[in-house]
């Protein structure tokens, strides 16, 4: 049976945290888009003689659109169908997000950092301008949410693998029940049948030899435990003593205290 990332089902110890942790990851990713949005909307100003592009807002909006898509589908499976989670591709898709917003928020800084810089040229510095300084500070504003956003996908990836590595299958996994919305298993009572054959076993009991049937003993009630230590009646299958004649404790019990005392006539 399968176990770790390489099997299907929310984990049992998946932290309760991480479900608030990736609604911030697609918050703040469509800020990033409408960032992204705003600094190519620059573009088409007169910054355009600087030889502005977007390539990096585009990247941007890219991963955006890419995390809302990979984030909202596995909350979606999650929570509606936490027994078919793909943890594998969980694992693939949150690292592969990773390092989309890692390659998006450092080319965004570099950008960022061109357009907010002063530009010298044979002696002429040219500082940024009112278009330059709303671009850089754009995509400035987006290399730093993309940043925050990439930290927190490190920490969601890290704990979902852990509690998918820690999550062992039980023994008789496979006749327990599904898997509820927290990512637990739901208890399910044992075998009534396999319960009556525990419990039904006399541990005094022993197993009879080969070819012959087993010995049954019949519950012994109050009366039979007292008729046991009765000097009075002879034991089944032995004579009956003759009157005044002292009768011979059994094997292992203590001698009767009148057992001493001799009839005389």
């Amino acid at each position: 049976m399968a176990s770790g990332l390489f099997a299907s089902g929310v984990p049992a110890k998946m932290p309760k945290f991480l479900l608030p942790l990736r609604i911030v990851i697609i918050v703040l990713s469509v800020v990033v888009l409408a960032l992204a949005a705003f600094a190519l909307s620059v573009f088409g100003s007169r910054a355009g003689y600087l030889g502005s592009y977007s390539g990096a807002p585009g990247l941007l909006i890219f991963v955006a659109v890419k995390t809302w898509l990979i984030y909202g589908i596995l909350l979606f499976v999650e929570i509606s169908m936490p027994r078919s989670f793909p943890r594998i591709a969980a694992a693939v898709a949150y690292a592969l997000s990773i390092i989309f917003w890692l390659s998006a928020w450092a080319w965004a800084a570099s950008v960022a950092a061109l357009w907010l810089s002063t530009v010298c040229y044979d002696g002429t510095c040219v500082k940024p301008n009112s278009y330059a300084a709303k671009e850089g500070g754009a995509l400035a504003a987006s290399a730093g949410l993309g940043a925050i956003i990439w930290v927190l996908s490190i920490v969601n990836l890290f704990c979902m693998v852990r509690a998918c590595v820690s999550d062992r299958p039980a023994v008789h996994q496979s006749e327990m029940g599904p898997v509820g919305m927290g990512g637990g298993y739901s208890s399910v009572e044992p075998n009534k049948e396999a319960q009556t054959l525990i419990y039904s076993t006399d541990p005094a009991a022993s197993a009879a030899p080969y070819g012959q049937p087993p010995v049954e003993y019949p519950p012994q009630t109050a009366y039979d435990q007292q008729s046991i230590y009765d000097p009075q009646q002879p034991v089944y299958g032995q004579p009956q003593t003759a009157y005044g004649q002292q009768q011979q404790p059994l094997y292992g019990q203590p001698q009767p205290a009148y057992s001493h005392q001799t009839a005389s006539y």
